[in-house]
């Protein structure tokens, strides 16, 4: 392949591994360090009413992405009702169904918010028409007094709903505000007068978040809609715009927070409580709702994710073999069974894995010693190195059980056809080269395989392969350019350093 074609084919995959790397960090919040904590609330509203015997059916308003929160997870609790998710004109609802119950109901619903005041919006819902407004006498006079007085200060629609809002929180001695005030309660008469005004408004209901506060209720809130200037949230108890960090929209749709037919006295409190849970747990419960198009190890089940687990790090054992071998020139007993011994130190701990492993090849070689004065054929020698080095596998086991150390029973994780294959290799070895290339190669290949182990075990290099798949192309490309080096290793230069002195 020609050079330019190599190079562009590194490049391509530097560029899409860091392209899906960055995606998964700055769009789907995928934290590039491990430990990273999300602030999440878990909000539970329980619906009580007394049912009469009769069909019952509850509708509550639930958020589905209310501004500055993302809905992670969503669970009800309702024993013997029915339950449909419904996406009705501006909102979801959860509704509750029984074909007949008598006395004291409750229903639960509870969701878990995280706090995302990056996210986006969402789409406003179409306002109504403003409603013609009636009014009694002498409320009349005094609504058409207040709006008088406010559109004088104000310039439109938006600054005009302000004024109100302003007015209705502090009256003052305005005699035709507290007239009205003692007729409406604010939301509302705030609602009234901005229809009266040609306003589209309406009111919303918020819950004020508060750790560890249980029986809450939620605040009624008023939205201002206008085609040119956009939409306003208002306080009108205070007369305050925009939304409070605190403040988590619930019914935001146009028909009431709460309806139940078949019941009476029907509230809904809510409980909450606030909690810091890490970056990783989130992103997962979020990624469960991926679609198919976002490429995730979370979407799996969780056997297969724990499998790709360790999985993904066998390229970074690989990619260790590689430097070593090629830019420090260590030689190892074949080229990736450091890695799976790696692997299986991950399993056992450092300590014992390098014991275990030592007993069995030991005795593996003494064992092997004696196959080679039987003269069997190729096949028959191995497949008699495999059956003695599990003998030597459950010797130990058994062992180590018997004398208490319950710590070598990790023995089994060790992979029983790559030591056996090791012996094999290492035999020949010492009969053609003896016993000091064994020695460099075994040592070579331990050494490999410590340094493996504590990379694939290093929390970000963990957390990196499995949370990034870009990260596999990024270790290819390194490989790759690896794999194209000509110059001296580190042990040639040690080893001809000679030559240069004389030079100098």
């Amino acid at each position: 392949m020609p050079r330019t074609s190599f190079y562009v084919l590194v490049g391509v995959l530097l560029a899409v591994g860091l392209a899906m790397t960055l995606h998964r960090h700055l769009v789907m919040e995928v934290p590039l360090l491990p430990g990273e904590e999300r602030e999440v609330w878990e909000v539970e509203a329980v619906v009580t009413f007394q049912a009469q015997g009769d069909p019952v059916k509850a509708s509550l308003a639930i958020p589905a992405s209310p501004p500055g929160f993302r809905l992670l997870t969503e669970s009800t609790a309702s024993t013997g009702y029915g339950l449909n998710y419904l996406d009705e004109e501006g909102g979801r609802r959860a509704q509750w169904t029984k074909r007949r119950a008598t006395g004291t109901q409750q229903l639960y619903y509870a969701a878990q918010f995280l706090v995302a005041p990056g996210d986006p919006p969402p789409p406003p819902i179409p306002p109504r028409p403003p409603r013609t407004v009636v009014w009694e006498s002498p409320l009349g006079a005094a609504a058409k007094e207040v709006l008088d007085q406010a559109r004088q200060r104000s310039a439109d629609p938006l600054s005009l709903a302000r004024e109100l809002a302003s007015r209705l929180a502090d009256p003052g001695d305005d005699e035709n505000v507290q007239l009205l005030a003692k007729r409406f309660d604010a939301p509302d008469l705030l609602v009234r007068l901005l229809h009266q005004a040609g306003i589209s408004a309406r009111t919303v209901e918020g819950l004020r978040l508060r750790d560890s506060r249980r029986r809450q209720s939620t605040e009624t809130w008023v939205t201002v809609h206008d085609a040119e200037a956009g939409r306003l949230l208002i306080n009108p108890r205070d007369g305050s715009t925009g939304r409070p960090e605190d403040l988590l929209l619930w019914g935001t749709g146009h028909a009431p927070l709460l309806e139940v037919e078949g019941g009476k006295d029907s509230r809904v409190l809510y409980s909450m409580i606030q909690r810091s849970i890490p970056a990783s747990s989130a992103m997962q419960d979020q990624l469960r709702e991926e679609s198919l198009l976002d490429f995730s190890i979370h979407s799996l089940p969780l056997g297969e994710q724990a499998l790709f687990k360790n999985i993904l790090l066998i390229p970074v054992g690989a990619l260790m073999v590689v430097l070593l071998r090629i830019l420090v020139g260590i030689q190892t007993s074949g080229t990736f069974m450091p890695v799976l011994i790696a692997l299986a130190f991950m399993q056992t701990t450092l300590t014992t894995g390098l014991i275990a492993f030592v007993l069995i090849v030991g005795t593996g070689l003494l064992i092997r010693n004696y196959l080679s004065r039987l003269n069997l054929l190729l096949v028959a020698r191995v497949s008699a190195v495999i059956i003695t080095v599990i003998l030597i596998i459950s010797l130990y086991s058994l062992l180590a059980y018997r004398l208490g150390v319950n710590q070598g029973l990790v023995i089994t994780f060790f992979p029983t056809i790559i030591l056996s294959w090791t012996i094999e290799r290492m035999s020949i070895l010492w009969e053609e080269e003896g016993a000091w290339e064994v020695l460099i190669q075994g040592s070579g290949s331990l050494l490999t395989a410590v340094l493996a182990y504590l990379a694939m075990s290093e929390p970000l290099v963990r957390h990196l392969s499995f949370n990034f798949l870009g990260v596999q192309l990024i270790l290819m490309a390194v490989v790759l350019l690896l794999g194209s080096y000509t110059g001296y290793r580190l042990s040639e230069l040690h080893r001809f350093r000679h030559l240069g002195e004389e030079r100098g």
